[in-house]
C-alpha cells in the first residue's frame, strides 16, 4: 500500500556530493519514522540515517558531520544529502518508513563512490 521511490543516485568522485530523494506514496507524518538504509556488496543492510515523527535525528558514525536528513512535509519527501562521499559509502541505498509494526522499504538507488 505504501510506495517509496528513491532517486538522485549516481557515480561521483571522492569528496563529491549527492542529494538522495525519497516520495512516499501519502504524508510522511503517517509515519513514526523514517530513514536511509544501505547495502553494500558482500554485506548486510545496515541504517544510515533516520528521523522520527518526533524529530529525533540517528546517523551511524560513519556518516556523522557529512551527512544529513530533512523532510519536506508538503512534497512528502525524505531527503539525504551526502557531502564529502568516501569509496566507502559506495552501496545501494534504501529509504525506509516505519508505521506501527509495519516497514516499507523502497527500490534502492545505487550510489558509486570512485575516482
Amino acid at each position: 500500500q505504501v510506495q517509496l521511490v528513491e532517486s538522485g543516485g549516481g557515480l561521483v568522485q571522492p569528496g563529491g556530493s549527492l542529494r538522495l530523494s525519497c516520495v512516499a506514496s501519502g504524508s510522511i507524518l503517517s509515519f513514526d519514522a523514517m530513514g536511509w538504509y544501505r547495502q553494500a556488496p558482500g554485506k548486510q543492510r545496515e541504517l544510515v540515517a533516520a528521523i522520527s515523527r518526533l524529530g529525533i535525528l540517528n546517523y551511524a558514525d560513519s556518516v556523522k558531520g557529512r551527512f544529513t536528513i530533512s523532510r519536506d512535509y508538503a512534497k512528502n519527501t525524505v531527503y539525504l544529502q551526502m557531502n564529502s562521499l568516501e569509496h566507502e559509502d559506495t552501496a545501494v541505498y534504501f529509504c525506509n518508513a516505519e508505521r506501527a509494526t509495519m516497514s516499507s522499504w523502497g527500490q534502492g538507488t545505487q550510489v558509486t563512490v570512485s575516482s
